[in-house]
């Protein structure tokens, strides 16, 4: 009896400490935390000079008219000033502040406030749109107390973070929350994988700090989601895929993103079983830019990129960002699945900031015809000369265009204008051509074939397609 009584005190102080414990892992106040951080965050004002050209009338006087020239001031061009808010915070004690790109894009006078006290001119040091990361350079002699960067990638969902901004004007604002979810994407720029928390952050918190318990930066506060402030749901840029942007702004005043020349896209179910793979993985090569380190090192069209420079591609949406912050000029090795089996290319890889994809591709649409492919329950015509200059594509595309698709189509997710150009890799010059894949593949017990398109952003594209 008396062991059994010993057993439920031991299992009673056992459990009183465990609760204790974990009671240790809430703070009971951020407060010591956000004195100590408070000097280093930093608000943000700009302005900027807007040119307007108004027209005071309801109408407009014809040109040549007499009357054009009389009120001709009273249409001149007006001016005026507006202003923006923002956060940042200073890593270096010269004052090098880091904020967000779209804080500051287009300001002509920067002026930053340092611990809700003394307000300093800055000046931009380099700023990188693809990230929306700018860094800043206070015009002053001053030292200031800078905050360092914590390891982002040991950051776990449920950690105890903190934010301290500039929320509408109100600068020295502090909110606590969680890292609510790794890894999200929300369409915002090129290379995403943001922090969500669940920290309060609203206008004018862009470009802050988001601090762990350490009182390290991990990530840099960008968005909310909606625009009528915070509703529990905000995104920060990881530090560890701001440091690498941050450091080239600091020594170049631009960044030097490494770049590979293909287009991509996501590795379907479908097409992992046309193309005999395990499963759905990798980045599917859609198209290889002419000239680029890719076409020079040997990658194709239609290759299924699984392993970049030592790492393994699980997703599309990873490749983007191993190849972007991998070294210019360095010489990595790519494994690629092509015609059922894995091979290895070496690559040189290039610049992106010099490469012809860093400028935006022009949208050209087309005039549809009819002609109907009953198994795909859509209708194309052949492509014609006019629409290979039309569209800029190279001068031995073939293919037909879809002119039509039907609501029930198994790819009713495509668009009028886009080029079928191959079927089961096989090319398509003709709706007759396609019309025999199709029904041969009807007739198979699979009934799946893999189409490669031109989209109308002449972006080359792979797509699995099962037929009812």
């Amino acid at each position: 009896m008396y062991q059994k009584i010993f057993t439920y005190i031991l299992f009673f102080f056992v459990f009183l400490f465990n609760v204790e414990s974990n009671s240790q892992d809430r703070p009971k106040s951020f407060a010591d935390l956000a004195e100590k951080l408070m000097p280093s965050v930093v608000n943000i004002s700009t302005t900027q000079v807007i040119t307007t050209r108004t027209n005071p009338f309801p109408f407009e006087f014809p040109p040549g008219s007499p009357l054009e020239d009389m009120f001709k001031d009273f249409g001149e061009p007006q001016q005026r000033r507006t202003s923006a808010l923002g956060s940042g915070f200073i890593i270096d004690n010269n004052g090098i502040v880091v904020t967000n790109n779209h804080v500051i894009q287009g300001a002509e006078d920067i002026f930053v406030t340092v611990n809700g006290e003394k307000e300093y001119e800055a000046e931009i040091v380099g700023s990188d749109p693809l990230s929306d990361i700018a860094v800043l350079k206070i015009k002053s002699e001053d030292n200031f107390s800078p905050v360092e960067f914590g390891n982002s990638d040991s950051a776990r969902v449920g950690d105890w973070v903190i934010a301290i901004g500039n929320p509408f004007g109100l600068g020295g604002t502090v909110t606590s929350g969680i890292i609510s979810a790794r890894n999200r994407s929300i369409g915002l720029s090129r290379y995403e994988d943001y922090i969500q928390t669940d920290a309060s952050i609203n206008s004018g918190n862009s470009g802050g700090p988001l601090f762990d318990m350490n009182g390290d930066v991990i990530g840099i506060n960008t968005a909310i989601l909606g625009q009528s402030g915070s509703i529990g749901i905000g995104f920060a840029i990881p530090s560890n895929s701001a440091k690498k942007v941050i450091n080239q702004l600091i020594k170049f005043g631009e960044t030097k993103r490494g770049w590979l020349g293909v287009r991509i896209q996501i590795v379907t179910k479908e097409i992992a079983e046309v193309e005999n793979l395990d499963e759905p993985r990798g980045a599917l090569v859609a198209s290889v830019a002419d000239g680029s380190p890719s076409e020079k090192g040997g990658i194709k069209a239609g290759d299924i990129i699984l392993e970049f420079d030592g790492k393994i591609i699980s997703e599309m949406k990873e490749l983007p960002k191993i190849v972007a912050e991998t070294n210019v000029g360095s010489t990595v090795e790519v494994k690629v699945w092509r015609n059922k089996r894995e091979i290895t290319k070496k690559i040189i890889l290039g610049r992106l900031e010099t490469s012809e994809d860093f400028k935006p591709q022009l949208n050209k649409e087309d005039k549809p015809k009819q002609t109907r492919i009953e198994g795909l329950k859509i209708e194309v015509r052949p492509i014609k000369e006019k629409d290979i200059i039309d569209r800029n594509l190279p001068k031995s595309t073939s293919g037909v265009i879809i002119t039509k698709i039907d609501n029930d189509s198994p790819v009713n997710y495509l668009k009028v204008g886009n080029i079928i150009v191959e079927a089961q890799k096989r090319n398509i010059n003709t709706p007759g051509d396609l019309n025999i894949v199709v029904n041969s593949a009807l007739r198979s017990t699979e009934k799946t074939i893999l189409i490669v398109i031109y989209n109308n952003q002449n972006q080359k594209r792979y797509i699995g397609v099962k037929l009812d």
